[in-house]
């Protein structure tokens, strides 16, 4: 999947005004993403997507102010700190990363979005993989 479709399919199915909104949802989530699971299944997934977006979850790792990933962060962490990224409210940041998360799966290959998953405790797996069409609870 290439950079353009892969926003573009953000904004169509969460809703989002603008593309620009659709690049700060999906900035804030793989952003987060990064903080949150190993560093090498970061780059992993990074790997298997376009450059543009590759570069979120790299810029986590090597940022001085947040050189830490595997970080341990309950659902409500999660989420707030992605809506502090995408400067939006908590219930649409997590309808946001949803969609990121469902688009990711159908952009990568050999299982690593559940390998992602199995990094995660369930209670954040649970709303971050139930879909783009999952109600939007946080």
């Amino acid at each position: 999947m290439q950079h353009d479709e892969f926003i573009g399919q953000v904004q169509a199915r969460a809703h989002l005004p603008s593309r620009g909104a659709a690049e700060t949802g999906t900035r804030a989530t793989l952003e987060t993403l990064a903080e949150r699971i190993p560093a090498t299944m970061a780059e992993k997934l990074a790997a298997q997507l376009p450059v543009e977006l590759g570069e979120h979850l790299r810029r986590v790792e090597y940022a001085q102010d947040e050189p830490v990933t595997g970080v341990r962060m309950d659902r409500h962490e999660f989420f707030d700190r992605v809506a502090r990224r995408a400067r939006t409210d908590p219930p649409k940041a997590v309808h946001e990363a949803r969609t990121v998360v469902e688009l990711l799966e159908e952009a990568t290959q050999g299982g690593l979005t559940e390998r992602i998953r199995q990094s995660l405790d369930e209670e954040l797996a649970s709303v971050l993989f139930s879909g783009s069409t999952g109600t939007a609870g946080g």
